[in-house]
């Protein structure tokens, strides 16, 4: 007799905490193979194959660029799927949380130093944007521990913007959609600068409100430790 019902050992008279855990265990990492983080490896195995196509022949073939534009309209389409996949079916991972925010990085700043480097687009709005987006990163991670920084209606237009012009620069087009894409990447470092400014405003309202709990905290702790003498 082991004083353990039958029933919270699953029938077999085996303690079944460590399959429990083992069970979790499994179930965990199972979840990594799912189909939100498949679409977001594959965006990420597209930014090499991205930069090869655009850079073949000296980048300047019509042929290849389209091919590379189909490549990177894959990219941004996966980065629409994959997030809403995974807070629609609860398939958020680590790995996702991670390897997401990369592989939006790494498909945009592929395309933008790249047509910088063929002389298509001009090397400051480059340095704009990758200056914007590793500012932000660095900037959350500066406060994450006061609160998370929601993506907000002019981050997301801003992502849409950048990822629409850099599709067209990416594609040879002349006349008026060339004069199109033009502005289409104005509105874009527009909106990149705006949204950055008023990102870097909700991490010090949000730092600032997250250092006042923590002093009141402490100014609690302390009267409270100073009544108990």
């Amino acid at each position: 007799m082991t004083g353990v019902p039958a029933s919270a050992t699953g029938g077999t008279g085996r303690p079944a905490t460590p399959r429990g855990k083992l069970g979790t265990a499994a179930v965990n990492q199972a979840s990594l193979w799912n189909i939100a983080n498949i679409l977001t490896m594959i965006r990420l195995v597209l930014v090499p194959g991205f930069v090869v196509l655009l850079l073949q022949d000296g980048g300047h073939d019509p042929a290849w660029r389209a091919w590379a534009w189909a490549a990177f309209a894959v990219a941004m389409i996966t980065d629409v799927f994959d997030g809403h996949l995974a807070r629609t079916y609860n398939l958020v991972t680590d790995f996702g949380k991670i390897a997401d925010p990369i592989a939006d990085k790494a498909i945009m700043a592929a395309g933008l130093v790249s047509l910088s480097a063929l002389g298509d687009l001009p090397w400051w709005v480059t340095g704009v944007i990758l200056a914007r987006e590793l500012g932000i990163t660095l900037m959350r991670f500066w406060v994450i521990r006061h609160g998370v920084i929601p993506a907000s209606r002019g981050g997301k237009m801003k992502t849409l913007a950048q990822g629409t012009a850099v599709g067209m620069y990416v594609l040879m087009l002349t006349g008026p959609l060339a004069t199109l894409r033009f502005w289409v990447m104005a509105v874009a470092v527009v909106l990149t600068v705006v949204t950055g400014l008023d990102y870097v405003r909700q991490a010090v309202v949000l730092r600032r409100k997250g250092l006042a709990a923590e002093r009141a905290a402490a100014d609690g702790t302390d009267r409270a430790e100073a009544d108990g003498r």
